[in-house]
């Protein structure tokens, strides 16, 4: 369907289309929101907040430095692998300001993720906190890194608080392991010492490249998506679009400027990354970072501080939140709009959820390859159950079934989707990138979808092997590879099975290639190479695995 088709079947106040022309680049949208919002709060983190005056100085500290004391040049990729702090905005918009790519790096990944992370994107640069050191001199040597900042917990909160901070982390919560990395550089002390300094301004235009987001695509090798300025903007004008939307009154439901929008997914997450950081930023909104959501005590602490406007989170994080004996006591008069996505919405959640905090959860629906949205659901008890929403402004969808051939209206059909937010390509990976997208455009999304007669969209089933864990993907390709390197093990296969806490959870099938392996030693070995979510949670040591004729494994038999 053609992206007109939505434009009598959005809710009132959404534009039918976006004008990508307005801007040139996101340092042009960036300095342009920071100018018009510069008095009003951007982000807020362990009690400390930045207003969009504070983040564009600090940003340009930041891009100053690398211009004066780096050879880094436009294009090169930089790193960023930080939790949510207020060093990640600022690393984000400098290093974009300075010209670079970033590159968004899980900060939990092990050593092997990101080694190939790290190698694969030919990083020359790369920001990280200092838990995560030792980490980085391992794989330091492996790389083309020339340029490490080093951040610390407690450097954005003032003198002695900081220190305290930094001392307790290191010391007293002993989550800094030792390691030896005497060519890093302070980050806060890049900044300090470029105070109040201005960038040489670079130019960037909507076909550059500004993140190399990695996704596992359909092989479960690590692939970095392409998202150009264009990319991005486009989504950040999409999102933006549909926040347009007004209620029976004609008030917008969200207004510039005027709302708390809680973040608790990660910001290197690409949903989080374009919806907080990009997107809110567009609009000027105050996101209040949440460094560690699965401490839930710590989190309600912080809910209690605000009147918050709007919360995006996904369904294991609802229902922890819900349960929390204090979650009753927590100011929902202004909450506006709950959104999930990331992984499938459990209708009982949803239906709890709304009946505690008068709120519905809208869902939407994306992906790496589209800067991520591609659907959302519309608010003002608009939304749907069970459907991801309507295509955001800008964008054509269509089901195909095995041939190619475009399926009417309420077929399944493999999901298709053409609109500027989809991305440039896969790095330095051509084949791949025509695997999924034709020379009109379209990127084959590898999940079944049905279309209604209204536009409502809905996901159904999902082609690829693909194991969703906590809104994580996780691919079993990987998993696979990386267990049949065991000494011990001959065979391996890892499928996806239902999780009441994190919606699927992965199951390791093996066949020992020595007869005294243990699944102990499994999970010993799958913890050390892979990050928390990849882990799988059961495992199964078996005589065989169910192949087909030429010898590929059969993960469907496992599933039944």
């Amino acid at each position: 369907m053609e992206a007109s088709f939505w434009n009598d079947k959005r809710p009132p106040g959404v534009p039918h289309d976006i004008d990508l022309s307005q801007f040139s680049s996101i340092i042009d949208v960036f300095e342009s929101s920071c100018a018009k919002h510069a008095s009003r709060p951007a982000f807020t983190n362990m009690g400390v907040t930045l207003n969009y005056a504070d983040l564009e100085r600090h940003s340009a500290e930041f891009a100053s430095y690398i211009q004066k004391y780096t050879d880094l040049k436009p294009g090169d990729r930089i790193a960023i692998q930080m939790p949510n702090v207020l060093q990640f905005p600022i690393a984000v918009f400098g290093a974009m300001r300075a010209g670079l790519v970033v590159v968004n790096t899980n900060p939990l990944y092990t050593a092997r993720e990101m080694r190939h992370q790290f190698t694969d994107s030919g990083a020359r640069a790369l920001i990280y906190m200092n838990m995560f050191g030792h980490l980085v001199q391992e794989v330091l040597p492996d790389t083309e890194i020339k340029y490490l900042f080093e951040a610390r917990m407690g450097d954005m909160l003032p003198g002695l608080k900081g220190l305290l901070v930094n001392a307790a982390v290191k010391h007293v919560k002993k989550l800094v392991p030792s390691y030896r990395l005497p060519q890093a550089v302070s980050f806060k002390s890049a900044l300090s010492r470029c105070r109040d300094a201005r960038p040489v301004p670079v130019s960037r235009t909507l076909d550059d490249i500004a993140v190399l987001q990695y996704t596992g695509g359909t092989t479960g090798v690590a692939k970095g998506a392409m998202l150009t300025h264009g990319n991005l903007v486009a989504n950040m004008l999409q999102v933006y679009a549909n926040m347009q939307q007004v209620d029976k009154e004609g008030n917008r439901l969200l207004a510039d400027g005027g709302e708390i929008i809680i973040a608790p997914l990660p910001l290197y997450h690409i949903f989080a990354f374009t919806a907080n950081c990009m997107c809110m930023m567009l609009a000027g909104q105050h996101n209040v970072l949440i460094t560690n959501p699965r401490d839930i005590p710590g989190f309600i602490k912080e809910l209690k501080k605000w009147q918050f406007s709007s919360i995006v989170g996904l369904n294991t994080l609802f229902v922890a939140l819900m349960e929390h004996p204090e979650f009753m006591e927590l100011d929902f008069s202004r909450l506006k709009s709950t959104t999930s996505g990331g992984t499938a919405l459990v209708k009982a959640t949803a239906e709890r959820w709304e009946g505690k905090t008068g709120s519905g959860i809208g869902e939407g629906y994306g992906l790496t390859e589209c800067s991520p949205v591609v659907c959302s659901s519309p608010g003002d008890g608009l939304a749907r159950l069970g459907s991801v929403g309507l295509a955001v402004p800008g964008t054509a969808l269509k089901v195909i079934d095995e041939e190619g051939n475009e399926l009417p209206l309420g077929e399944r059909g493999e999901l298709c989707v053409k609109g500027p937010q989809v991305m440039k390509g896969y790095w330095q990976r051509p084949d791949a990138t025509a695997e999924v997208m034709d020379a009109d455009g379209w990127f084959k999304t590898g999940d079944v979808a049905v279309i209604d007669e209204d536009g409502f969209v809905s996901i159904v089933d999902r082609i690829k092997d693909l194991i969703i864990v906590s809104g994580f993907n996780v691919y079993p390709n990987e998993i696979e590879d990386v267990v049949a390197a065991h000494p011990k093990v001959a065979n391996a296969a890892a499928i996806g099975v239902p999780d009441d806490k994190s919606g699927e959870a992965v199951k390791l099938f093996v066949v020992p290639s020595s007869p005294d392996l243990t699944v102990d030693e499994l999970k010993a070995y799958c913890r050390a190479n892979f990050t928390g979510y990849k882990v799988p949670k059961s495992y199964e040591i078996r005589d065989s695995l169910p192949m087909s004729p030429v010898g590929k494994i059969l993960r469907r038999e496992l599933r039944d």
